[in-house]
């Protein structure tokens, strides 16, 4: 070959060199043979006369017979199919050619080792150029395959319609991408309106925990056990705290040779009433078993007055930061209104400066510094509990609003009880909260009023000792 054919500066061709006519390709039938093996159906299909013409892979794979096995016999009899049916089944394919759309059959095929396969087919006319059916094409699969994929179809549809809990699909960008009427309901949103938005303008509280969870699932897989989030969502009546048990499942697509991550299927149920039940129950549990050691080590103290304090301690745990007992000045109150203006002397308190067991104190007898309105003389006033919060102040004001009730700094939160025995009122029990604790529930008022009730009459009992 000379230099000026290889450098390309001339039009003849070389012997070595056939002409080109264009560009090279697979032709029509190349490509129709690698349309048919590629599919996951498996396809044959007929002339006119009933006779094979075209048999993919995977009805190979089905049946077993290779498309140079199957390609030019007539119809199905004696081999796809037993000779007995091979009239009813040949007669139902070939029926679609006089029949519109498409036509769906049950049959049983016969394999190349001799098994029988229950398949579903669907079958179709081949219409020529001139309109006219030229033959039928029957796609098949076996029925069990066939009936697994249906499920999953049905399946899919009744969690997003009929569910009685929630069901997302997250996408791999961690936003909701189809959301059921359950969780649309939960979430307080419309069910098109929550579709790509971030989950932190659907939840106020616990978005980093879900968004963590998505992401190790999409990493790892799916936990082995259904987790438990805390979440705020946000509603027109403002945050709503609600607990749901959540599983999570990684979704891949099927048709990828390597798994590749579509997102994530997250179903929640809100569990919220039972878990607060199941912490009521734990918590008064708690609180039994803390009455019950109280009363046992306040019987070994041989001073009432110590014996108070022991149920003071045992009552702080879990319960409050700071504890005060004052006694009314003079002994007892039968009618506050009838005997006026009431004076309460510290008779014990909890250390302020770190944790350990209450001191008595009040040994002097000095009433202690409350002024008009004090949570503690509205108690003894109405016999009855008292809570009291700073509210929605911090910092220095929050400060000053404690001293000036003469608590602690860093109180926020009061439950003055009554202590009554006899009756008559000896005085008040108080129980202090700091910020990292909530406010004073009503349930919180009757654990304070049980321990009030141990306290009155252990210091009633001094009072009987020390007169005798």
């Amino acid at each position: 070959m000379s230099a000026s054919r290889r450098s390309g500066t001339t039009d003849e061709l070389g012997p070595d060199e056939p002409e080109r006519a264009g560009p090279v390709g697979p032709d029509g039938s190349d490509l129709l043979a690698a349309l048919l093996d590629g599919m996951d159906a498996a396809l044959c299909a007929f002339d006119a006369d009933g006779v094979v013409t075209h048999w993919n892979r995977e009805a190979e794979r089905i049946l077993g017979w290779t498309a140079a096995e199957a390609v030019g016999r007539h119809g199905f009899a004696g081999w796809a199919v037993r000779e007995a049916d091979a009239e009813e089944v040949e007669g139902r394919l070939m029926s679609a050619m006089q029949a519109p759309g498409r036509q769906v059959h049950e049959f049983a095929l016969l394999t190349k080792d001799g098994g029988r396969v229950l398949v579903r087919t669907q079958s179709a006319a081949v219409r020529g150029p001139d309109g006219k059916p030229a033959g039928v094409y029957c796609a098949f699969s076996e029925v069990h395959t066939q009936i697994d994929l249906e499920r999953s179809i049905a399946l899919s549809e009744a969690l997003f319609e009929d569910a009685s809990w929630g069901v997302v699909l997250v996408d791999a960008d961690l936003r909701p991408a189809v959301v059921n009427a359950h969780a649309a309901r939960a979430l307080g949103i419309g069910r098109t309106s929550a579709l790509g938005r971030p989950l932190g303008e659907l939840l106020a509280q616990g978005v980093e925990e879900l968004e963590s969870a998505f992401t190790h699932v999409l990493a790892e897989g799916a936990p082995p056990a259904p987790a438990e989030i805390w979440v705020s969502v946000r509603t027109a009546e403002g945050e709503q705290r609600r607990c749901w048990r959540c599983g999570f499942v990684r979704l891949a697509s099927p048709l990828a040779e390597e798994p590749v991550p579509l997102g994530v299927g997250w179903l929640f149920q809100d569990v919220t009433e039972g878990k607060q039940g199941e912490q009521e129950a734990a918590l008064l549990r708690f609180r039994s078993i803390q009455l019950h050691r109280a009363a046992r080590a306040a019987a070994e103290c041989e001073d009432p007055r110590e014996a108070a304090t022991v149920h003071l301690d045992f009552a702080l745990a879990g319960f409050a930061d700071h504890a005060l007992i004052d006694r009314v000045a003079g002994g007892a109150v039968v009618d506050a209104a009838a005997e006026g203006p009431v004076r309460l002397v510290r008779v014990a308190a909890t250390p302020s400066g770190g944790p350990g067991p209450s001191l008595l104190t009040g040994k002097a007898g000095l009433p202690v510094r409350y002024g008009q309105g004090h949570p503690a003389l509205q108690c003894v006033e109405r016999a009855g509990s008292v809570r009291a919060s700073v509210g929605a102040v911090g910092g220095e004001q929050a400060r000053e609003w404690a001293v000036a009730r003469q608590w602690p700094a860093d109180v926020v939160h009061a439950l003055c009880a009554v202590l009554r025995s006899r009756g008559r009122t000896l005085g008040v029990v108080t129980f202090l909260r700091g910020s990292g604790r909530s406010q004073f529930e009503r349930a919180d008022a009757v654990y304070a009023e049980d321990v009030a009730v141990r306290i009155a009459a252990a210091l009633d009992l001094a009072g009987v000792v020390d007169a005798g």
